[in-house]
């Protein structure tokens, strides 16, 4: 059945409205309740990386102790930094691993600047430089913790692949219909907006101590950690301190604010590019006073030729 999405955001170059991206956003009030919808909030769609802080709770409540730095690498999608490798290779290196460990896709940085500086350098597509590599550091060290193995932890029917899909279910509130793969190798769930929004508000109003607290602070204190410099998340988390803020491929956003209000954005056709304008608009409507950096996330430039010469914008309809 084909989700009933709504126009979210239109491009324009010159005068004329070129492109619009359809999709589904659900805001949450402190108390869980629906405060904003638009489009099909019920349908089920991939999260696909953002499910990466909640997979952190779920290991952090299993016992496994990472610093602040490796815990936001845990749930990062990161750009490839030699900084961001640096930090990897210490989870891994902390639990007696190496780098030949990692089970997860080979890639270039996913960053252009780190990508660019990756290849000068003579660098090869990897498995630490791809951008999911501090979520499988962070699996493996788990698994050397309980004893699991290490070899075949991407197997369906290992535990780890139980335990990240019961803390979906128990931090979303909702039962898990079926897997799939991710990108990268690990599960991934479908989830309503809705359902996504819980448990990020579950990050926003942990209590000190618990896992959700633990992974909300590593997240918060180290934003370009947890995307990179010059990502949008990074913007993001930046122009709205104590926010939790994590993108996935498709069209996925989601954001936890200090407050407790919690938001999950789906863009139909998967256009990176629309996700963060609709995002921030909404931001925008929610609270009384907003940033300027917040609203710069709103309306994005189109540029065109050598000049860049800017010839349109991206923003919310």
């Amino acid at each position: 059945m084909i989700p009933a999405h709504a126009p979210l955001v239109g491009q324009t170059r010159g005068e004329l409205l070129e492109s619009i991206h359809y999709g589904s956003a659900v805001l949450l009030d402190a108390d869980g309740k629906i405060e904003t919808s638009i489009g099909d909030t019920e349908a089920l769609f991939y999260p696909r990386s953002a499910l990466k802080p909640l997979f952190a709770v779920g290991m952090v409540r299993a016992g496994l102790k990472l610093n602040q730095e490796q815990l936001t690498l845990a749930s990062a999608s990161h750009s490839g930094s030699l900084e961001h490798q640096r930090i990897v290779l210490s989870t891994l290196h902390d639990a007696g691993l190496t780098e030949s460990d990692l089970g997860n896709s080979v890639d270039l940085p996913y960053g252009k600047a780190e990508r660019e500086a990756h290849l000068t350098a003579g660098g090869r597509p990897t498995r630490l430089a791809q951008n999911c590599s501090g979520k499988h550091a962070a699996l493996l060290a788990l698994c050397v913790l309980k004893g699991w193995d290490t070899e075949n932890y991407l197997d369906p029917e290992h535990p780890i692949s139980a335990l990240l899909r019961e803390t979906v279910e128990e931090l979303c509130g909702t039962r898990v219909a079926s897997t799939s793969i991710d990108g990268c190798g690990t599960p991934v769930y479908p989830l309503t907006l809705a359902a996504l929004a819980r448990g990020y508000a579950r990050l926003a109003k942990a209590q000190p101590g618990s896992a959700e607290y633990q992974v909300r602070a590593a997240i918060v204190n180290h934003p370009d950690l947890l995307a990179g410099v010059g990502r949008d998340v990074s913007a993001l988390m930046r122009a709205l301190p104590g926010a939790v803020a994590k993108d996935g491929f498709e069209g996925i956003q989601a954001v936890a604010l200090p407050d407790g209000r919690a938001l999950a954005v789906k863009i139909s056709d998967g256009g990176d590019r629309a996700r963060m304008p609709i995002t921030a608009t909404l931001l925008l409507n929610a609270l009384e006073e907003a940033p300027d950096d917040l609203r710069a996330l709103a309306h994005l430039n189109v540029t065109a030729g050598p000049a860049e010469e800017r010839v349109g914008k991206l923003f919310a309809l």
